[in-house]
């Protein structure tokens, strides 16, 4: 067995077929020696875009799209309401900020815009 892992489930028992490598457990046939390429698509797929597609930086400020409940209040935030110095993270909710009567959350970047 060789200590080879699919890039597309991580299974530690990918074999030799010749010139490529297969996954006896999804399938995946990949070239070895293309294994370095991903790190370029992760660094795309790291871009943060809003509900109209728009790319997000740190810093900018955005509107909130739709009312959103809030666990623990008593209101939702409501749509419209500006949040400024966006904070941009990794995971579900990938935005930080602080929102003006809710304290420090985590948004969804599609349930935002960029502000103009």
């Amino acid at each position: 067995m060789s200590d080879t892992f699919c890039p597309q489930c991580q299974s530690p028992y990918g074999y030799p077929t010749g010139t490529s490598m297969m996954c006896p457990e999804c399938g995946h046939e990949w070239n070895p020696d293309e294994a370095a390429a991903p790190a370029e698509e992760e660094t795309t797929a790291d871009v943060v875009k809003d509900a109209n597609g728009t790319v997000l930086q740190d810093g900018d400020t955005v509107i909130i799209i739709k009312d959103l409940p809030v666990k623990g209040a008593s209101k939702p935030i409501k749509a419209g309401t500006k949040v400024r110095n966006i904070r941009l993270t990794t995971g579900d909710h990938n935005i930080d900020c602080k929102v003006d009567g809710f304290g420090s959350m985590g948004l969804k970047s599609q349930f935002v815009r960029k502000s103009v």
